[in-house]
């Protein structure tokens, strides 16, 4: 079957699975999960040699990271489903119904998307997030995952499809591009006749390459310079805390934290002690003010607008509350943004005053993630304004659609 042949079998599969019922849909989901629990073994075995040849490319080892699966990161896809399972099903949903004087009664209704086609780079749990959410909320998926997971990938898009035949639901509504060459992801980003939305998913080459050259609508995801400003009245011990989980947990993920923003007057107190926490783990690269206080390399310019991945932070010292907001709203990717502060009137302008798909007070970063917050998985974070921002789970993977019910009435 050719790439052409398979998007169409996808738009056609598409038209059947927006109409079945929920049952339906969750005993798919339930069978994909048994099937990813047998051949957890025969996943782990492709895995493996897709970590092989990442070591041997020389990839980073924070990246090989998010690259590597385990039997307890299999067990939370597993999880995952089971979450998405009990979730209520988007669609066919209405909370907008009215009824005009001339007695037409309108009805504003979800529907799915259609075929949405995810573009991504290195994660191979993300085929069983986009293929969960995706089938439970009525659309077909067409994955197209990168060479360096290719192992990975097909081995679990195998499990997927060996969980559908046990269901009443067709393999057909999960189409895998099984080929590394770059020239299908061009073809796809095109292909506005079978494909209804475009994710990409991956870092900033990615995602600006196909903003830029789709014509399928897409939605913007997922870079992550995301910051840390600790406030003059924080709470130092519990701030320590927070930015090393922030840092150091999973460096390589796009929720990971990237600057540290410290305002000045706790800076001589607070960056000893950060320093002997993170310092043996992390490069820190400082502000002239910064390096005044601790001996860390100087950061340039350029670190302030850099998703590092990796085990290396930025920090800068600054004036005042409104200092760390403008240099945030400068540089920042519009992800995930933190103040630490006991002061609730700082902590609600920041919150206001922050652009970001996701603000916190007093917390990590870490946590903006679709199965931290409850979805079960996620497609992405949406760092866009439109249509979906922040995680994106099933309510965000449904169009609306106006049904308008009448009994002859006719328009004068």
């Amino acid at each position: 079957m050719t790439f052409v042949e398979q998007c169409k079998t996808l738009k056609k599969a598409a038209q059947v699975l927006g109409s079945t019922d929920t049952k339906a849909k969750n005993e798919a989901l339930r069978q994909v999960a048994i099937s990813l629990n047998q051949y957890e073994d025969y996943i782990l075995q492709e895995n493996a040699k897709d970590i092989e040849n990442a070591k041997q490319n020389h990839m980073k080892e924070s990246l090989i990271d998010r690259l590597r699966l385990t039997k307890d990161r299999i067990q939370g896809m597993i999880d995952s489903i089971y979450t998405i399972i009990d979730l209520k099903d988007p669609v066919w949903r209405s909370n907008d119904v009215w009824t005009l004087e001339n007695g037409l009664t309108i009805s504003k209704m979800t529907v799915p998307i259609g075929v949405i086609g995810i573009i991504y780079e290195s994660r191979p749990n993300v085929t069983v997030d986009a293929f969960s959410l995706t089938l439970k909320s009525g659309n077909c998926i067409l994955l197209r995952g990168s060479s360096t997971s290719i192992n990975s990938n097909r081995a679990l898009v195998y499990a997927i499809k060996e969980g559908l035949k046990n269901s009443a639901i067709s393999q057909e509504v999960i189409g895998f591009v099984d080929d590394t060459d770059r020239g299908i992801v061009k073809e796809m980003l095109t292909l506005n006749e079978y494909i209804d939305l475009i994710i990409p998913r991956g870092g900033k080459d990615l995602i600006d390459f196909v903003v830029k050259n789709a014509t399928v609508p897409t939605i913007e995801t997922g870079v992550g310079n995301c910051h840390i400003f600790v406030d003059e009245d924080s709470d130092l011990e519990k701030a320590i805390d927070i930015i090393e989980n922030a840092k150091v947990q999973r460096p390589g993920v796009c929720n990971a934290c990237e600057t540290v923003l410290i305002h000045e007057k706790i800076a001589e107190v607070l960056l000893p002690k950060l320093y002997d926490r993170i310092g043996s783990k992390v490069e820190i690269r400082g502000c002239a003010a910064v390096k005044k206080l601790i001996d860390v390399k100087a950061a340039t310019d350029e670190d302030w607008a850099e998703e590092y991945l990796d085990y290396i932070l930025a920090v800068k010292l600054v004036k005042s509350i409104d200092d760390a907001i403008e240099h945030i709203n400068q540089y920042g990717s519009k992800h995930s943004e933190a103040i630490l502060t006991e002061n609730f009137t700082h902590a609600n302008t920041f919150l206001r005053q922050v652009d970001a798909a996701a603000v916190y007070v007093n917390a990590s970063t870490r946590f903006t993630d679709g199965g931290e917050f409850g979805f079960g998985g996620e497609m992405g974070i949406s760092t866009q304004k439109m249509h979906a921002r922040g995680p994106m789970g099933l309510n965000e993977l449904v169009t609306v659609k106006y049904t308008i019910v009448g009994n002859g009435q006719i328009r004068e």
